[in-house]
């Protein structure tokens, strides 16, 4: 081992020991997405996927949240919890996808469409979860769609999620927004077909954000929750995982024996990686950086968020977390 990376671990093992005192100090909790770095998992105290990690920030009695992941997931854990600081350690840490959308243009979209009803994935801005009807994450979509009584359905804002989702609801029609996520777009189908030439026992797991030729090629489509899952319960010792790297962490550690394939180098989201031990250690230290949304957005945002819980069967556990 080179002397630098001794010098790195020591450090690293610093940080992880100063983050556990404040952790104490401040009453916190560290919630932590699938896709962040190997050593911010190694910190967490919950992690998920975007449902779960919903779920876990209303359950959680600590006083501070500190959201290892996205602007967008912040904003979540902060209208859940009004009376509990939300920070994230990094500010500038955004979601592509979630900006491809604004209140405005869907106020648009909306006068278009004036009968159909609007689903928001939750990868988007508090103030367009607003302007919707109900949301969605990539693990109950399908659930969150055929609950509506409407017949037309504007999608916003992941299209490949929207067309994944008509083609298990053909009875509604989804009006689909041109918004993607830029690292699941990046694998390919011949990325799929060439991993699967080398590693033919392998079996094909696909995010529903891939593009339809790549979900066309999987074994199984399904949340990164539904990945941890469904691994867990097969036979099969290789999979193919086409979602963002941070995923092959936890695969690794849960399922000893069993080897994950990435089908492309290139399934690295940089804003997820964003966040490391010393911003973690820095945002506790310095209460920063906190996420606050207006009470008028947060308001209309939480119906948004409530109703998903109620039509997929989450309610009545989120009620007795004092939700």
């Amino acid at each position: 081992m080179k002397n630098q990376d001794k010098a790195d671990i020591k450090y690293n093992e610093m940080l992880k020991k100063k983050i556990e005192k404040l952790k104490k100090k401040r009453n916190a909790v560290i919630i932590v997405h699938n896709y962040q770095r190997d050593e911010i998992q190694e910190i967490a105290d919950i992690s998920g996927d975007s449902l779960a990690l919903s779920q876990a920030a209303v359950r959680t009695d600590a006083d501070v949240i500190v959201f290892c992941g996205v602007q967008f997931m912040a904003e979540s854990a902060s209208i859940l919890n009004p009376g509990k600081i939300v920070l994230l350690p990094v500010e500038e840490a955004g979601c592509p996808l979630a900006d491809m959308i604004t209140p405005e243009k869907l106020r648009a979209k909306k006068k278009q469409h004036p009968n159909a009803a609007v689903v928001c994935y939750v990868n988007s801005s508090a103030e367009v979860k607003a302007e919707s009807d109900i949301a969605c994450t990539s693990s109950n979509a399908i659930d969150v769609v055929r609950s509506l009584k409407e017949e037309e359905v504007i999608f916003v804002p992941d299209k490949n999620l929207g067309r994944y989702v008509q083609s298990q609801v053909p009875e509604k029609k989804i009006i689909l927004w041109e918004g993607f996520c830029p690292t699941h777009i990046r694998v390919q189908e011949e990325d799929i077909v060439k991993t699967k030439n080398k590693y033919p026992m392998a079996e094909v797991i696909a995010h529903p954000e891939c593009n339809s030729g790549v979900l066309a090629l999987a074994d199984h489509i399904c949340s990164t929750g539904g990945m941890f899952k469904y691994v867990k319960e097969s036979s099969s010792k290789e999979f193919i995982i086409s979602t963002e790297s941070g995923m092959l962490y936890k695969l690794f550690k849960d399922n000893p024996g069993k080897n994950f394939y990435l089908p492309t180098p290139h399934l690295v989201c940089a804003n997820m990686k964003l966040i490391t031990l010393g911003w973690v250690a820095q945002s506790l230290e310095k209460m920063v950086y906190e996420i606050k949304v207006s009470d008028e957005v947060a308001k209309k945002a939480k119906k948004t968020l409530d109703r998903m819980l109620a039509a997929t069967g989450e309610k009545k556990e989120a009620a007795l977390a004092g939700y």
